[in-house]
């Protein structure tokens, strides 16, 4: 870390199903770094196969932070992650060790590299409600459309479909009076931050996320799924709502075949995974990419040991 004029931040993103967690590990391990999750799904306890969520043996060759926090029906804002993120960061660089964020959670990596201001706003469940059930019955369309017009720069950075954020901001606007997008300011943290992008070609990345699809159901994705029902986790919860998740309650309390509901499963990972690559790139500050089939882990670490060494 000689000559670094700030204490360094590794970040390693990309899609899922990429191989973030081994590179990572390895890294960390060339490094003596400690790993910091950016996953909104790997954040919940009792959600281990159908997050990819690191294994106990992959934990104890690397501490890792700010995975299995809450229950799945508990709820961790971005400000909060961030607020957490921060104090992490700075723990690990107390005790002389180098933090690695990973993951591919567009919005927590790009709050935590650009130092987003985030309104801290408490919650407001009877309001949430109240704007969830507009869009029920009105449409999610509907419901973006009165975004638009209270605060059309926010609108423009969410997608018509993300009721979740979409309903964030019109509760932030509805509760304090001010446009999240103006309370949405930046202040970028004091780290030397080196990001690192992993990528590959895109049919080559789905067959890679519907073989991973498929080793999940093999390890006993259904059966987590249905312990977390038989647990009393509502099927509504956002938790819930995550990739596999959702098509695989369809097919416990529905009539989706599972067939059907695995197929759907890789269907929407696609799809998820193009969302996370418009999002790496309409925040791309800099972004050191990486083609992992071309490219081999020894080399990305050699790349990172020079930099912590400039």
């Amino acid at each position: 870390m000689v000559g670094k004029r700030q204490k360094p931040l590794i970040v390693i993103l990309g899609p899922t199903a990429i191989g973030k967690t081994g590179l990572a590990i390895e890294l960390a391990k060339s490094i003596d770094g400690e790993i910091i999750g950016a996953d909104s799904r790997q954040i919940y306890r009792h959600m281990d196969i159908g997050t990819a969520k690191p294994s106990a043996d992959e934990r104890a060759q690397i501490p890792h932070h700010l995975i299995d926090i809450i229950e799945p029906d508990g709820d961790l804002s971005l400000a909060l992650y961030q607020n957490m993120t921060y104090e992490t960061v700075d723990d690990i660089h107390e005790r002389g060790k180098i933090p690695l964020l990973v993951g591919g959670t567009g919005q927590y990596l790009t709050a935590i590299t650009e130092g987003w201001s985030i309104p801290e706003v408490p919650p407001n469940m009877d309001l949430r409600a109240e704007l969830d059930e507009f869009a029920e019955k009105n449409g999610v369309q509907a419901l973006y459309e009165r975004l638009e017009i209270i605060d059309p720069e926010a609108a423009v950075k969410i997608h018509p479909n993300n009721v979740r954020r979409v309903v964030r901001a019109l509760e932030v606007y509805m509760e304090t009076g001010t446009r999240i997008s103006d309370l949405q300011r930046k202040k970028p943290p004091p780290y030397d931050i080196l990001e690192l992008g992993l990528t590959m070609e895109r049919p080559l990345l789905w067959e890679r996320a519907d073989r991973r699809i498929d080793m999940m159901m093999d390890n006993g994705f259904l059966d987590e799924v249905r312990r977390l029902l038989d647990m009393g986790y509502n099927r509504k919860l956002p938790s819930l709502s995550g990739l596999g998740y959702a098509q695989l309650v369809k097919h416990l309390l529905g009539d989706l075949p599972l067939e059907t509901a695995v197929q759907d499963t890789k269907t929407v990972t696609h799809g998820f995974i193009r969302r996370q690559f418009t999002w790496f790139r309409g925040h791309d500050n800099g972004i050191l990419w990486h083609n992992v089939e071309q490219m081999s882990k020894e080399t990305i670490i050699a790349t990172n040991i020079r930099w912590l060494e400039e």
